[in-house]
């Protein structure tokens, strides 16, 4: 049995966030990644301001990430072409950095910092009771007072410990490829708002491009588990159908690979409890309205690291009220709202609002930035607080009259 101080399952934006300010504040702290070193993670790749904050206040040096300054939405016939708002709180530019090099990146910065990692190391919770005491990973018991869960929603870890999506709520699949083209250095991410399916349902979601600068840009499309014929849903086709829309425009080479799909959570049923709490997709934080995480993974692991050093006795229920503060609202809201698009007819109006003027346009790219929490202010965050007023009453509607899947 090895002792430690802390202990990390997942070696992820969120999980080497946590190992950096941990081994920083010279605790003994142990990561577990059941990866190997440099492993891909699949995703979008695209930073918003928010994370390249995080990444600041972490100290990150984003040389090898390409800059974004903006976003360019498309919704039927409409296009505006925004840059990211500049404010007191966030950077006024994003990035694109592909997972396996960002992440790689992230988890050498914490080992160079001092925390130890071990990788092709799945680790298990081990309890006393209701108590998480340590984990067994590769045939040895490690023991530490805290173990941070970073591992996403969908392991045997996470479903020892209760910290599962909750089945009533939402969730998205999405879909990504890295194909070439002569615009892989352009400072703008592209989402087309009003995508159809095979059968020409509206797809609330959207599909993407976000240029790497690499002569690459990765190419995707995600969708919500409330959209009528979800179950149907064939994502391959559905990239496919986007592929043919922006090859031209885009100058699209082939696939470079086999696109990879992957499911997103947006919800949790459990994220804290005795000896453990968990960060990032595995509590559930990801923005419904583009399935974004990096950034709330990053500043939830730093979070609970805070906590730790702070008051390491209630660490828990201190990590669960700053983290229900911050992200709850605007979670729950959007994960509401995604009841309401679900519906075709109420979706495709609600997109001509979104980018109609340039006011909810400025909210809209408020949203898809992952820009708004209960600090936000002006029109977006007033807005988001009259809506989750307003869908908290009508939530039990919402659920009732949801599309069928």
């Amino acid at each position: 049995m090895q002792q430690r101080d802390l202990l990390i399952i997942g070696a992820g934006p969120g999980g080497s966030a946590a190992a950096m300010l941990a081994a920083r504040a010279g605790l003994k702290v142990t990561v577990f990644e059941k990866g190997p070193h440099g492993r891909d993670k699949v995703c979008g790749d695209g930073l918003t301001p928010r994370a390249v904050g995080a990444l600041n206040e972490l100290g990150i040096d984003l040389s090898s990430a390409h800059r974004i300054d903006g976003l360019r939405m498309i919704a039927f016939k409409k296009t505006r072409e925004l840059a990211w708002p500049t404010t007191t709180r966030f950077p006024s530019h994003g990035a694109v950095w592909p997972r396996h090099r960002l992440d790689t990146h992230l988890i050498d910065v914490a080992i160079a910092d001092g925390a130890e990692v071990r990788f092709d190391c799945e680790a298990l919770p081990v309890l006393d009771g209701d108590r998480v005491v340590g984990v067994t990973a590769g045939g040895e018991e490690f023991r530490a007072p805290l173990t941070i869960l970073a591992a996403g929603a969908q392991g045997l870890a996470a479903k020892m410990l209760g910290a599962e999506r909750d089945p009533n709520e939402p969730f998205g699949l999405a879909i990504r490829a890295y194909a070439p083209t002569p615009r892989h250095a352009e400072r703008h991410l592209e989402a087309c708002l009003s995508l159809r399916d095979e059968h020409g349902t509206p797809v609330p979601g959207y599909g993407w491009m976000f240029p790497a600068g690499d002569g690459t840009v990765n190419i995707g499309v995600g969708a919500l588990s409330t959209m009528k014929g979800f179950k149907k849903l064939n994502l391959n086709r559905l990239l496919d159908q986007y592929a043919a829309i922006v090859r031209e425009p885009w100058s699209l080479g082939e696939y470079q690979d086999k696109p990879r799909a992957w499911r997103l959570p947006m919800s949790c049923l459990r994220r804290v409890g005795p000896g453990w709490l968990a960060i990032g997709d595995a509590a559930g934080f990801v923005n419904p309205m583009n399935g974004e995480g990096i950034d709330y993974a990053l500043e939830s692991g730093m979070l609970a690291v805070q906590q730790f050093l702070a008051d390491p006795s209630n660490v828990q229920a201190n990590y669960d009220r700053e983290v229900g503060a911050r992200f709850d609202a605007f979670l729950r809201t959007g994960r509401r709202f995604s009841f309401i698009i679900g519906h075709p007819w109420l979706l495709k109006p609600g997109l001509r609002v979104a980018v109609g003027t340039q006011s909810a346009a400025d909210i809209t790219l408020a949203v898809m930035g992952n820009l708004i929490d209960n600090t936000t202010p002006g029109a977006a965050g007033r807005v988001m607080k009259v809506a989750d007023t307003t869908l908290r009453w009508a939530d039990p509607v919402l659920r009732r009259t949801r599309a069928k899947a």
